[in-house]
């Protein structure tokens, strides 16, 4: 095939690929958005941190989607406007018309495979980080006035009246347990600013007054004060607070593998390994399975000429097959890890049919020293032949 024409077919293909991922990614993100995230957390700077955790994920998972329908949309435009046709009658093979799309779909593959073994494991932490720190009110410019919060596991109760700017608030009240001085502790101040440092937020109360009740007696210390201080563990200038566990899914690359709990660990961490190799390894390779046989189903089912082009069954079997190992690897591999096979057999089988489908075309097609035999030109295209 002559380099002008792969670049020009392979191009069309690639920028197809870039607006469908576009197409699929910006509704599944903006979905997980604004499930986790309530509306104060745009002015809490926790709406970058969720989408970076929840961006690479997307991109990989949806990529081979966006490839196979890109080849099969292009691979219709060009069986109804007839140029399957004018391309075999270049004496271009079945084969060779498939390279650009081939070589569009490995690129595919490799930047999944990248994505999924490397990136997206670094940056996924983020999400679940965002929804501790959401579920656990540990980013003070999402607290709400007039309710009331608990922190340090139910030893501290926090409340106050209104914001008077973005760190600062009228009206607090605090009840705690200081464990360190063996005292219950209610804590009022006219006003009072959270100031974040490395490690954490530190509550700088003004104006206001502390009493005091040691434990085992009824005495109440009352002391006035015109400034005072006590820290909190939310989110500080270094990040997010720590989570205390991490998952097998922000594992990269070898500390992954390294994870493998062997088939004598639990059901539970084996079923989450199993699913998670299941989505970083045999997801990606989907790119060149689907657009094969995207371009498998077009060429058997529609004519070279343009005419009864009936590739409706292309469009339709991509998204389905795709979403069908999708639901494999997160649902059915986790209720039994061993089920990952039966994964790996569907994708086996999908590359097996295109294959089939492709070398069908192929075998109709032969070529003999430069020259096509008349009765092996596939469907359609001696029309077209003649035509020209």
């Amino acid at each position: 095939m002559p380099k002008l024409l792969y670049f020009y077919l392979g191009r069309r293909v690639f920028f197809s690929v870039i607006l469908l991922e576009v197409g699929l990614c910006v509704p599944v993100v903006l979905t997980q958005l604004f499930h986790y995230l309530p509306a104060s957390a745009v002015r809490s700077g926790l709406l970058m941190p969720a989408l970076m955790g929840t961006l690479p994920t997307a991109i990989y998972l949806a990529l081979p989607m966006a490839v196979g329908i890109a080849v099969a949309l292009e691979f219709s435009r060009m069986a109804a406007d007839g140029m399957i046709a004018v391309l075999y009658s270049l004496r271009l093979s079945v084969v060779a018309v498939c390279v650009p799309a081939t070589l569009v779909a490995l690129i595919a593959v490799v930047l999944g495979y990248w994505t999924s073994i490397f990136i997206a494991p670094d940056n996924v932490g983020q999400m679940h980080d965002v929804i501790y720190v959401i579920r656990n009110s540990l980013n003070h410019r999402m607290l709400e006035p007039a309710q009331f919060y608990t922190f340090d596991h139910g030893t501290r109760t926090l409340y106050f009246k209104r914001w008077k700017s973005e760190d600062v608030v009228e009206g607090m009240f605090i009840h705690q347990m200081n464990e360190k001085k063996k005292e219950e502790e209610i804590i009022t101040a006219k006003q009072t600013e959270f100031r974040r440092n490395d490690h954490g937020v530190l509550l700088v109360m003004s104006h206001g007054s502390l009493q005091s009740r040691p434990d085992g007696t009824n005495e109440i210390r009352t002391a006035d004060f015109d400034q005072y201080v006590i820290q909190l563990d939310m989110q500080g200038t270094k990040g997010m607070p720590s989570r205390g566990w991490r998952g097998v899914f922000e594992m990269p690359g070898q500390q992954f593998l390294e994870a493998w709990p062997g088939r004598d660990g639990t059901k539970q961490l084996l079923s989450d390994w199993m699913s998670e190799a299941a989505k970083r390894f045999g997801i990606p390779i989907l790119a060149l399975t689907h657009a094969l046989l995207a371009i498998g189903l077009v060429l058997t089912l529609s004519s070279a000429t343009g005419r009864n082009t009936t590739t409706i069954a292309a469009l339709v079997a991509i998204p389905a097959i795709h979403i069908g190992i999708l639901i494999g690897t997160e649902s059915v591999v986790r209720r039994d890890p061993f089920l990952v096979y039966t994964v790996a057999l569907a994708i086996g089988l999908e590359l097996a049919i295109a294959l089939i489908l492709i070398l069908r075309q192929q075998a109709r097609f032969p070529v003999k020293h430069g020259k096509r035999r008349e009765t092996g030109v596939p469907r359609g295209a001696s029309g077209a032949g003649a035509a020209l």
